[in-house]
Order: C-alpha cells, then structure tokens, then sequence
C-alpha cells in the first residue's frame, strides 16, 4: 500500500503561480508512473499530468500544455506539479496518483485515472478572476 499526500494549494490570483507537492511512502515510488488530476465541483475528474518513473518523459492534458509543468525527485519519494498562468477554470482539487502497473507513460492508459491504483486526499486550488 503506498500513501500519498498532497500539499500546496491555496487560493491565487488570475496569472499566479503555485508549486503542488505529493509526498508518497514506499520503496518502489522510482518505478511508479505519477499523475495529476483534478476534479472541479459538479465536473468529472480529468487528467492534468503523468511523468514516468526516471522523469524522462512526461505527459500533459491540452488544457494545461505550456502552463503546468510535472516533476519528479526520486530520491525524496516526491512529485511535483508547477502550476503557471492560472485561470479561474483551473479552479478544482488537485490529486496525486500512483500506477503500479506501467513504468513508461502511455497515451491512451496513463491520462485515465482507472489507471491508477494509489490516490491522495487531494489539495483545492482556487483562483481568483
């Protein structure tokens, strides 16, 4: 069972910046491919981020491509997500995940969240218009 614990979230302006961390227990975190999602009220949980195990390739929604920026450092056991440009829209819980299953980030497996088998509480990010 792996844990994972999200922090970083608050309330931002329009055009602010805010750096998401999600801190995960375990000895296996360097061959987990890690996501971001988030979910807004009323909406669907989406697909934000995926970075592979080593950090070499990572994955964006469209909506987030060029703003938002995923990372990794294994040796701390830590994901990353660098939230730039923020819109209103944005505005959602954002949750760390965790796939067990698949080292290398896959379009089409690794942006959907039943891909996943490991889920933080989630952290909200609110911005302001």
């Amino acid at each position: 069972q792996v844990q994972l614990v999200e922090s970083g979230g608050g309330l931002v302006q329009a055009e602010g910046s805010l750096r998401l961390s999600c801190a995960a227990s375990g000895r296996t975190f360097s061959s987990y491919v890690m996501g971001w999602f988030r979910q807004a009220p009323g909406k669907e949980r989406e697909f934000v981020a995926a970075i592979n195990g080593n950090g070499g390739n990572t994955y964006y929604a469209d909506s987030v491509k060029g703003r938002f920026t995923i990372s990794r450092d294994n040796a701390k056991n830590t994901v990353y997500l660098r939230l730039n440009s923020l819109k209103p829209e944005d505005t959602a819980v954002y949750y760390c995940a965790a796939d067990r299953d698949f080292v290398t980030v896959i379009p089409g497996i690794t942006d959907h969240a039943t891909s996943y088998d490991y889920w933080g509480q989630g952290t909200q990010v609110t911005v302001s218009s």
